[in-house]
Formats: structure tokens, C-alpha cells, sequence
């Protein structure tokens, strides 16, 4: 079955050229030549990757990932003319799966589509401890039946937390694979969203699930 992919872009000659290339590949897309048609379409869900111009009509793209993000983990493409590293930063952090800056070799995109798709057929499925459970396919938490929000931020650290569970997690490996080889941030973070989550987790379901391990770092453990 091929992967189903959404082209949100404006201008109609670029969308059309990505819409014949990725058909040669065996996808099947669907194009919207603006951010509110986009995020309608990309709310049913039935996508297995957006590509998603950042410089859009009636809603931008950046507003179009946040609102996704919301409810989806769906691996989204920044496709843009911009370059600067606020730009690519400002959508990475907001929720993008990666970033491609106009013009592009075909060739380029085709491998990071590839690439953001075999990551997430590895990571599709559902992870728990002490009764919390982790929908990755789906982008949600829950705790003895009752939805948790949590921002990507957290989402991505409990998530890898969870996908060791049982073995102590550094610091450094936390900012290294939840924040970036390139973070340049505070490393106290780590502690801060560790924080946030026992508020939302923890604390309000009266449990220990994120423990401390001093001048190591974290572990997730089943309470028995």
C-alpha cells in the first residue's frame, strides 16, 4: 500500500511538479494551495506525511504546523525560500520533522520523505509504565482512561524516556536526542520539562513514574 502524502503549496507549478514526481515513486498525493484548505485536510488524519510551504494564503504555514501538532505526530516537511536559522529553528521547534529550503533537488526531497517515513513506521505503536500509556501513531497520553496535554516538548521526552524504560537516561543524552545535537540552551531544560511532566503525571495521579537517579539522570519504572 504506498504512503498517502500531502502538498500544501501555493504556487501551483511547484505543486504540480512535486505531485508528479512523488507519483513516478509510487505515492499518492493530494494537493491544497492554502494553509486553511491544507489544515482541513490534514486533520482527517489520512496522511502519512505533509509537505507544508511555510509562505501561505489564509493561513501560514507555520500557524498550520501548530495547529496540527496539536492532535497529530504526522512527519511534517518545511518546504521554503527561507534560509535563516530563526526560520528553520522557529519550525523545528514547533513541531517540523524536517526542513528543505527552495530550490531543492528532487532527489534530496525524495530521501527525506524516505527517511522521515522509515522513522516513523519504527516508531509506530504504544508505550506504558504504571498504567500511563503512550499512543505514538496517534500523538496522545493517557492515564487510567483520562487524556494528559502535553506540548511536542514534553510529548518527545516522555517518549524517550518510555523507550528506555527500566535504564537510566543521562542528561546529556536527553538534550541529545529530545532537544538536538545543536542545542545551544540552558542544560537545567532537562529538569525543567522533567518538572512540567511530574506536574501533569506524577502529581496529579498520585504516582512515581519519572525517578531521579542523582548526578545521573532520569529513569522511567513500572510502580508495582
Amino acid at each position: 500500500m504506498s504512503s498517502k502524502i500531502l502538498i500544501i503549496e501555493d504556487e501551483e507549478k511547484i505543486a504540480r511538479f512535486i505531485e508528479l514526481e512523488l507519483g513516478y515513486e509510487g505515492y499518492t498525493t493530494t494537493k491544497a494551495f492554502d494553509g486553511r484548505t491544507g489544515l482541513e485536510l490534514a486533520e482527517t488524519g489520512e496522511f502519512d506525511l505533509v509537505l507544508l510551504d511555510v509562505m501561505l494564503p489564509k493561513l501560514s504555514g507555520m500557524e498550520v504546523l501548530r495547529r496540527i501538532r496539536r492532535t497529530s505526530a504526522v512527519p511534517i516537511i518545511m518546504l521554503t525560500a527561507r534560509d535563516s536559522v530563526v526560520d528553520k529553528v522557529s519550525g523545528l521547534d514547533s513541531g517540523a520533522s524536517d526542513y528543505i529550503t527552495k530550490p531543492f533537488a528532487i532527489e534530496e526531497l525524495l530521501a527525506r520523505i524516505r527517511t522521515a517515513l522509515r522513522k516513523t513506521k519504527q516508531e509506530d505503536g504504544v508505550l506504558s509504565a504504571s498504567g500511563l500509556l503512550l499512543d505514538t501513531g496517534r500523538h496522545m497520553v493517557t492515564m487510567q482512561g483520562k487524556s494528559i496535554e502535553l506540548t511536542k516538548r514534553e510529548f518527545d521526552l516522555l517518549h524517550y524516556l518510555l523507550k528506555n524504560k527500566g535504564l537510566v537516561v543521562s542528561r546529556e543524552a536527553l538534550l541529545e536526542h529530545v532537544w538536538g545535537f545543536d542545542f545551544a540552551g540552558e542544560t537545567n531544560a532537562v529538569d525543567v520539562y522533567v518538572r512540567f511532566l511530574r506536574g501533569k503525571i506524577d502529581e496529579v495521579f498520585d504516582i512515581k513514574l519519572i525517578h531521579t537517579v542523582r548526578g545521573v539522570g532520569y529513569v522511567i519504572k513500572d510502580e508495582k
